[in-house]
């Protein structure tokens, strides 16, 4: 009898990586030491049963999609942003930030008062489809870092991006002025993958259900 091909889990590189570790640990499977610093992308579980390849969380959704890899743990904001087909069982609910719109620290009375503005972001669906929303006429400035500096000089009068603590934007003289949505650690399944291979995928998203659950009753 042949051995049955591994389901493969994507791994994000970021902050959530070490949760996503002990996650898949609990749904039962043994895993070697992974080094998400390192060169190496693609590990396997001790068993063989599972697969699990390290790739940007941005990258994530395309991979889902396009079934190179069965299930993953995503962002959020990476998921509302590309706006993919694809399954979300799971809030695993670390992670945790807001999506929200910036400016400065005395500009809320002006945001609240316009019909038209620019704003400077990465996330460019987001945005676009939150002010479509609100009747906004919107110019959007594409960045892909240092947001906080586009209202500063001139390049926009908002910013869209992550926030946390706020302490970034306090620094810069900026204020969150409006909030789009909050932002957790998600477990995305490809819907193909799923029907297909159901019996193996169906309880690592019951074990992390149940963590979750578990979590919080803490």
């Amino acid at each position: 009898m042949t051995q049955e091909t591994p389901i493969t889990f994507g791994l994000p590189k970021g902050r959530n990586f070490a949760d996503v570790i002990k996650f898949i640990k609990n749904a039962g499977y043994d895993l070697p030491d992974i080094d998400k610093k390192g060169r190496q992308l693609i590990y396997f579980s001790h068993c063989k049963r599972l697969r699990l390849v390290i790739l940007r969380d941005t990258d994530i959704p395309t991979y889902i999609e396009h079934g190179a890899v069965d299930i993953a743990v995503a962002g959020k904001d990476m998921l509302m942003e590309q706006d993919k087909d694809l399954y979300e069982p799971v809030d695993l609910g670390f992670g945790y930030c807001r999506i929200a719109v910036a400016g400065p620290k005395d500009s809320l009375e002006k945001y609240q008062k316009s019909s038209s503005i620019t704003v400077a972001t990465k996330f460019m669906h987001i945005t676009e489809e939150f002010f479509r929303q609100k009747g906004i006429n919107t110019e959007l400035i594409k960045l892909h870092g240092t947001q906080e500096l586009a209202p500063l000089i001139g390049l926009a009068d908002y910013i869209v991006d992550l926030v946390s603590t706020g302490t970034t934007l306090k620094e810069n003289g900026l204020v969150e002025l409006e909030q789009i949505g909050e932002i957790t650690a998600r477990l995305v399944v490809n819907r193909a993958s799923l029907k297909i291979r159901h019996k193996t995928i169906l309880p690592i998203i019951e074990s992390m259900k149940a963590d979750v659950e578990k979590l919080g009753k803490i």
